[in-house]
């Protein structure tokens, strides 16, 4: 391979500086030490400010070719080749060294798309979290980082998307100026973190007396519109109970809520919830347009019944995708009870929500034939645009109730 002009090199380089986005993932052998050696005195992308980094063995030892003091947005991945194979462990130094070498200052993006938390990440993670300033806007990553990297984030003005992994900083709701979070307006959780988010917020919306008005979540309060927790391993990480529900409903203009949390093995239930406990819960989030509370076991042990889906439907007006645990042992009967019962009247007058996907997971259904249109016709009253329920693939009734919504919605 002939070695190219001063002149050639000389366009590259007028090219490269006016370039403000790059993507780097494989070249030719040896391509990226040409560069290295033909690098001009401010490097080859003086104005980078967005930058995409699937890191692979070839170009982790050039990844700072492609650093810019003027990064704004960031997101790194893994190679392809390593999703099944999993990263070598004897690299796994050089990334942390390599990332704790990011620039930061002005970064407004930083989205880390790794599917699996290392340890080994963390330290340099949190320097490159903690060197962030006012205008991060975005930090995704499941790398746990460190309390003084969390408690960093959490005071940046402008932060509007917060991914984490791992539980919140140790914090004493006693101090005299509390964490103050910002105006996030998504906020996701994953690795079994729910539990200890959930019980900060309590303790810091109950840190400041109600005569006050400000608490350290004001903001958010006001702001989130996406809350998420992600239970990677399977376990139960909370029991949805109305501490839960009555610490959550303080976000009122949630528009999403997905919890993706699991009951205990052997059939031991983690939704605590009744009917009366779902209205007030309904009542407080108007805004929703997709509530997941858990995957519903086949324990069948809740105090929720059908009538909460009714609660739901009226009260969450913009509802379209909804899991949620309700009792199927006398399924028949309270759907008879919704359409004769006073206490249902006026509910049985008001407008629904148009949820098109129910999630039914792993509830039983026994029914026999001539109350499986009593099922039918009591799910397309309480959700009119009901498409289909999901089940688990060996919950045959509530397959064939399925069905059936399907043919009458093509008729």
């Amino acid at each position: 391979m002939r070695e190219p002009s001063p002149e050639a090199w000389n366009r590259v380089q007028r090219y490269a500086s006016w370039m403000r986005r790059v993507s780097v993932g494989d070249l030719a052998e040896g391509a990226f030490h040409v560069l290295r050696l033909n690098s001009p005195a401010l490097g080859w992308f003086p104005a980078l400010q967005g930058l995409s980094w699937r890191i692979t063995e070839s170009n982790l030892p050039y990844a700072d070719l492609f650093f810019s003091p003027y990064l704004e947005k960031v997101v790194i991945s893994p190679s392809p080749s390593w999703t099944s194979s999993g990263v070598p462990r004897d690299i796994v130094p050089v990334i942390a060294s390599t990332v704790s070498a990011l620039p930061a200052s002005t970064l407004q993006s930083l989205w880390v798309a790794y599917t699996e938390p290392w340890a080994d990440l963390k330290e340099s993670l949190s320097s490159v979290a903690l060197r962030c300033g006012p205008s991060l806007t975005q930090f995704i990553s499941p790398i746990p980082l460190s309390d003084a990297a969390m408690n960093h984030l959490m005071q940046l003005p402008h932060l509007r998307v917060w991914r984490l992994e791992g539980p919140p900083p140790p914090c004493d709701s006693a101090l005299p100026s509390p964490p103050t979070f910002p105006p996030l307006t998504e906020f996701a959780l994953a690795g079994g973190a729910t539990r200890g988010w959930i019980s900060l917020f309590e303790r810091l919306e109950g840190s400041v007396s109600s005569t006050q008005g400000v608490t350290p979540l004001s903001r958010m309060k006001e702001s989130l519109r996406h809350l998420r927790s992600r239970n990677l391993g399977g376990s139960p990480d909370l029991v949805i109970n109305v501490s839960f529900t009555s610490t959550v409903q303080i976000f009122r203009n949630l528009v999403s809520l997905c919890v993706d949390n699991y009951c205990h093995d052997g059939g031991r239930c983690t939704f605590k919830l009744n009917n009366d406990n779902v209205t007030k819960f309904a009542m407080a989030l108007p805004q929703l347009e997709c509530l997941f509370l858990g995957n519903p076991c086949p324990g069948n042990t809740c105090a929720t019944t059908v009538a909460c889906l009714l609660l739901i439907s009226v009260y969450c007006d913009k509802l379209r995708e909804l899991e949620i645990h309700f009792n199927t042992a006398k399924i028949v009967e309270d759907f008879k009870d919704i359409s004769e019962d006073p206490r249902f009247q006026k509910l049985r007058s008001r407008p629904r929500c148009p949820l098109s996907y129910l999630g039914i997971h792993k509830i039983p259904l026994t029914v026999d034939s001539p109350n499986f249109e009593v099922v039918v016709n009591g799910m397309v009253n309480i959700f009119p645009s009901l498409h289909h329920c999901t089940a688990a693939e060996d919950n045959l009734d509530w397959d064939e109730v399925s069905e059936r919504i399907t043919e009458r919605r093509e008729m």
